[in-house]
């Protein structure tokens, strides 16, 4: 039902955004959106600012993924909306409702050269899911509603709104949209029994569940479905922690032996992209539930593809049961075998510090409920490796578009969303040039997050396959040493230079008990690469 309103556009703006579970705001100071943060500032609304607008952008991202609701950016006008296009685009291929309302030179007087006068509508619309300009004061609202609908709607994504600076700052009355109603859409029964049938009658199925799962609320379903069909379970993405470690169907090291043996590949929640080989599981047949036509897979062909709600299709496929013991209990060999063998790395006592080692240290420090955040290449590889989250909801990474620089937006987000959990971001040194500014913005602001970068002197995703195709390598060195912890210091936070392995655990343990942004800057092996495909593939 919706209710009358008069004020600003700001406050139409505000009001309208409440509606959807929105609380606060991220941006960048620009004048051209000076309404909204006045109606923030008089009516309690969270306001959160940083030193690039990518980062806005981001935290509003990790709001969305790490809450299930929308998140909010506020950029100004030109740069400041094209500085957050990587953010938008990260967003896109995520799935993460984000809403960007970004500043527009005055309508009335468009054409004449206004200051940082751009139409953005053109370059955001191949990445969202809904792009416009609002023309009159009075649609603001209503524009909000349809925007963060579009976003909420399967597959959920972002959306972007234009508000010109002469509509922004005049005055009207305008309906606020009440609480959306985002449609469900319901899988093709015949396509889920098909799905069902297909694992039930598998001699060696395997399951692997990604975000949507997460973004979908469907973690108890894809447990049920799992248990009742006795089907071992991996994760990417979100859908990691969606079973827990010591769940007996819960599987991280034995995947490139399970997808290879397999004779049923169910992915759930998850594009069949280059994280999957593309969905090319040999012989294996592909079942591919998606929450909406759209997300079903062009490249290959799956033996069935449910699309809608992915809550109702894992219940379908929990109304078959099954038993697939033998086929648990070899894979079950090869992840003990494999924690065995990863354990010796996590524990090595080497120096140079072997990146292993880092995370070994981090497993005995990060409670179950701590958020983890990648920001990184070569470094966060190994994290995805040896870090297993105990809960969903508790991982944050770029997604497949791996945009370097999400870790301090991500940061703010995370901490915003949950005030007194551990955060730990883990940095590449690469990518800690694309965001550590934004330390100066949690310092202000109190919001403190453990930053940890595996300091290599490298891009090193690139220098060693680089060197190993041609015998050389360009454009692939970083100054080796740098005090990233000093730059952490000198803006207000506090930090420490690590060179030894067995220093490690305790600077992580000063790290988590500082309360202030805290850089653990651990220099790691250069020769020490994470085993992985070429970029090219």
């Amino acid at each position: 039902m919706s209710m009358p309103i008069e004020g600003h556009g700001g406050e139409l703006a505000l009001a309208a955004l409440r509606a959807f579970g929105v609380t606060e705001m991220f941006t960048l100071s620009g004048g051209h959106v000076f309404p909204l943060y006045a109606a923030a500032h008089e009516s309690g609304f969270g306001l959160y600012d940083v030193r690039h607008e990518q980062s806005a952008v981001f935290a509003a991202e990790a709001v969305a993924k790490l809450q299930r609701r929308p998140g909010l950016a506020v950029l100004t006008a030109g740069p400041g909306v094209t500085n957050g296009i990587s953010g938008l685009t990260s967003a896109h291929f995520n799935g993460s409702p984000v809403l960007v309302l970004g500043g527009r030179a005055p309508a009335f007087r468009w054409g004449a050269g206004s200051l940082q006068e751009l139409d953005h509508v053109p370059l955001v619309a191949p990445v969202t899911r809904y792009a416009a300009t609002v023309t009159d004061t009075a649609e603001i609202p209503g524009q909000i509603g349809a925007a963060l609908t579009a976003a909420l709607t399967p597959h959920r994504g972002p959306a972007f709104l234009d508000l010109p600076l002469d509509v922004i700052f005049s005055t009207s009355a305008a309906a606020v949209p009440g609480v959306p109603a985002i449609p469900v859409v319901e899988p093709d029964p015949d396509e889920v029994r098909r799905a069902a049938v297909l694992l039930r009658d598998a001699a060696r199925p395997v399951i692997v569940a990604g975000s949507d799962v997460w973004a979908g609320d469907a973690i108890a379903e894809l447990r049920a479905a799992a248990e009742a069909l006795q089907v071992p379970v991996f994760t990417n993405g979100m859908g990691r922690g969606a079973l827990p470690p010591g769940h007996p169907l819960a599987f991280s090291r034995a995947r490139r032996v399970a997808l290879a043996q397999a004779d049923v590949v169910a992915v759930v929640g998850t594009p069949l992209d280059f994280r999957l080989g593309f969905g090319d599981f040999g012989a294996a047949r592909v079942v591919h539930v998606v929450d909406a036509a759209g997300q079903r897979a062009t490249h290959v062909t799956p033996a069935v593809s449910p699309a809608g709600d992915l809550r109702a299709t894992l219940a379908g496929l929990a109304a078959s049961g099954a038993d697939h013991a033998e086929w648990i209990a070899g894979l079950r060999v090869a992840e003990d075998a494999a924690r065995v063998r990863d354990a010796e790395l996590m524990a090595a006592e080497s120096d140079p510090i072997k990146p292993a080692r880092v995370y070994g240290e981090l497993r005995r420090i990060l409670a179950p409920d701590a958020v983890t955040i990648g920001d990184g290449g070569d470094f966060v590889s190994y994290a995805g490796r040896f870090l297993e989250p105990a809960q969903p909801g508790t991982w944050l990474d770029p997604g497949p578009y791996g945009c370097l620089g999400t870790g301090l937006g991500y940061a703010m987000g995370a901490r915003v969303t949950h005030p007194g959990r551990q955060i730990c971001v883990l940095l590449g040194d690469g990518a800690a040039g694309f965001s550590l500014m934004d330390v100066e913005s949690l310092v202000r602001q109190g919001l403190p997050v453990v930053l940890v970068v595996g300091n290599n002197g490298m891009w090193g995703l690139e220098k060693h396959p680089m060197r190993a195709m041609y015998g050389f390598d360009v454009a692939a060195d970083l100054q080796p040493g740098i005090r990233y912890d000093e730059v952490v210091r000198a803006l207000g936070g506090a930090g420490e230079t690590v060179a030894k392995a067995s220093e490690v655990g305790a600077a992580l343990r000063r790290a988590f008990d500082a309360g202030v942004p805290y850089l653990v800057n651990v220099l790691t092996d250069p020769a020490d690469a994470y085993p992985r495909s070429s970029v090219l593939a």
